[in-house]
């Protein structure tokens, strides 16, 4: 499928000229030079600098003294432009597994477009690029650190550098540990260029220091802008260490940005980490509906009505397999390209460029190369063999030089033995994900239960009640045996710590309300992938808080009755205040999981509005919600169904239709 986009390059040659002898005004984007990461194939680069939605019209000038890059491709030359791009790999470099063998993720894209590169013929240019969201989720994310002191290595941002990525862009995910940590991991790797042109207002992690709204990157005489976007939906704003944060609306954004860095580039690549869609849509990692706002679809539509020259869409953030069969995501005349998440897949996109009185974009293809899996128990001749990763699908020199050194620190972590397990089968992976949205869940009850233990060493002393998310719960564990830190990590990967909030039993029973309104109900679990993510924020609780779910005729019907906490019916004690542990992403408000106020979503029908944690009085600990749980792990030494891993009748459930 092609796709054609022209302008005039008059435009963009006067306009540079010009704005070498323009001083600097207030609001202006300043380009600078930058050093382009040495490993990657850019020539030149420069940085923008300066504030894009200021109610101003934004000019891109040079930096005093210099000039921005004049176009100086001839008439009637091309050049090929070849994208390959990943999103969402979330630290998952390398997963290890002690039956199936390693699965070399980030080495195999490595394999690939450094072959790409050393293939490509005259006048080919190749980006490596990613859309975000490189932290959160593998376990390399240990050697991260949780404060700057603790800090040791980004094994993201270091492994990239080292592959060769030309640019990233900062996804929600990267905010998880503070903006404090995010400065330090992207100081930690210098020459790996970031960019958001929409998030601003820490004085921690700074726009025009940290990353940059938009990039400049000349590479064969090509000139090539590509400009960030990051989600406003899932971001954690309004957080202590987040203090200050802002995200934009990505559609201003780029009302004010593309047309004048359109006008200094030949071609312009968006590089987002917004969600494939518009409004809300299902797709990737989704098991239901998730709002996505102001997603890659709606911002394409916009940017191909905003400007005639070339324009191309890299995204991420909803882990969707896009163009599996060829180039069909194309809005506006942008193509869309997301390369599914966790590693799954690396995406290609190569386009045509000829210059002439005007540059056209032509001759426009896509295609995903899955990422192969490690299963060293398939032998040769099952028919699932051929489709593993071997010896030979990786870069084995990059897993050795720069993965390898990474994995030596974490192992000792990795591999500790924390607990013995006698706990059975009820807290397996299959139970987990089976259970999570729908009903009472062993492995939550244990891992509540566990950190309402462990508050006896809080500051402000033990909680009542202990709350985690139905979408915080991953995997399982083992029912007997060793279970070691990655077992755990594997459970509960996300990065939060423990808010403690003020809660009178009143609010506790509005809480509760709410938590019945999204259970997956019997009549809807069909239509919904209960092994995705289906983000309507489902809470389970620790055992002081047991209470019945009936479901009524319909969602909106639902409520929460025979509610007790500590045995005493919640009715009784309505004025009366608890302490009550979340962690960091539902106690901010859960952000589209609607635990803030705004409309629940992922398939709940009806405009019903959640109930809202932010305005209560609270305490952030600054304890790592998953560091606590595996204290108190250590100090049982050996888990059984008594430190809460079974079901005990804390929840039921009863009515709905089947």
């Amino acid at each position: 499928m092609g796709v054609v986009r022209k302008y005039s390059g008059l435009a963009a040659i006067t306009m540079a000229c010009a704005a070498a002898f323009s001083p600097a005004k207030a609001g202006d984007l300043v380009a600078e030079r930058l050093t382009p990461n040495p490993y990657g194939v850019v020539d030149t680069l420069y940085g923008l600098r300066g504030p894009v939605l200021d109610g101003k019209p934004v000019r891109i000038l040079p930096a005093e003294g210099a000039t921005l890059p004049a176009r100086v491709l001839e008439s009637g030359a091309e050049r090929r432009l070849t994208l390959y791009h990943f999103n969402d790999l979330h630290n998952y470099l390398t997963e290890p597994h002690a039956k199936r063998g390693d699965t070399h993720r980030f080495a195999q894209m490595v394999k690939t477009v450094r072959e790409a590169r050393a293939a490509a013929g005259e006048g080919e240019v190749v980006l490596f690029l990613s859309a975000g969201d490189d932290h959160t989720g593998g376990i390399f994310d240990e050697l991260t650190g949780f404060t700057p002191d603790a800090f040791v290595v980004d094994p993201a941002y270091t492994a990239y550098t080292l592959a060769g990525v030309d640019a990233t862009v900062l996804g929600n995910h990267e905010f998880d540990r503070g903006a404090a940590m995010l400065a330090r991991w992207i100081e930690s790797a210098p020459l790996l260029p970031v960019v958001s042109a929409n998030v601003g207002g820490s004085e921690v992690v700074r726009s025009g220091d940290h990353y940059r709204p938009a990039m400049i990157a000349v590479v064969d005489g090509l000139r090539i802008g590509i400009l960030g976007l990051t989600t406003p939906e899932d971001t954690r704003l309004g957080t202590p260490e987040n203090a200050g944060l802002a995200v934009a609306s990505p559609l201003e954004t780029v009302k004010a940005l593309l047309p004048p860095l359109a006008e200094a580039t030949d071609v312009v690549i968006l590089l987002t980490h917004l969600g494939y869609g518009a409004g809300t849509d299902r797709s990737g990692k989704a098991g239901a509906e998730r709002r996505i706002g102001e997603g890659d679809s709606a911002v394409a539509e916009l940017a191909g009505s905003l400007v005639d020259s070339p324009v191309i869409l890299v995204g991420g953030h909803t882990h969707t397999a896009l163009n599996v069969d060829g180039l069909k995501e194309v809005f506006g005349g942008v193509p869309v390209l997301q390369a599914g998440g966790h590693g799954s897949h690396v995406g290609r996109f190569s386009a045509r460029l000829t210059a002439g009185d005007a540059v056209a974009m032509a001759d426009a293809e896509a295609a995903l190369i899955a990422v192969k899996k490690s299963d060293a128990r398939v032998q040769p001749g099952d028919e699932k063999y051929a489709g593993l990763q071997h010896e030979g699908d990786w870069d084995a020199g990059f897993e050795t030089l720069v993965i390898d050194p990474l994995r030596v620190r974490l192992d000792r972590v990795l591999q500790e033995t924390i607990a013995d397990l006698a706990v059975g089968d009820a807290v397996s992976t299959d139970t987990t994900l089976a259970t999570r949205y729908v009903a009472e869940t062993p492995i939550a009850n244990l891992m509540n239960d566990l950190l309402v233990a462990r508050s006896d060493s809080f500051p402000g002393g033990r909680v009542d009640v202990a709350v985690f998310n139905a979408t915080g719960l991953v995997k399982g564990i083992p029912a007997s045996g060793p279970l070691t830190f990655a077992d755990w990590f594997a459970v509960m990967p996300f990065t939060d710590s423990v808010i403690v909030v003020d809660m009178t039993g009143a609010q506790i029973q509005a809480m509760l309300d709410s938590n019945a309104k999204r259970i997956v109900r019997p009549e809807e679990a069909g239509g919904l992938d209960l092994a995705g993510y289906v983000s309507r924020g489902f809470l389970h609780f620790s055992s002081g808080l047991r209470y019945a779910i009936d479901l009524g005729a319909s969602t909106a019907e639902a409520r929460a009755v025979d509610a007790t906490i500590g045995g005493v019916p919640l009715a009784q004690v309505a004025d009366q205040t608890f302490r009550v542990a979340f962690g960091t992403y539902i106690g901010n408000g859960g952000f589209s999981e609607a635990w803030n106020g705004r409309t629940i979503s992922a398939g709940v029908p009806g405009d019903i509005v959640g109930f809202d944690l932010t305005a209560l009085p609270r305490h952030d600990t600054g304890l790592v919600y998953r560091n606590e749980v595996v204290a108190q792990i250590r100090s049982v030494g050996t888990l059984t169904p008594e430190h809460g891993a079974r079901l005990d009748g804390r929840l039921k459930v009863s009515g709905g239709t089947h």
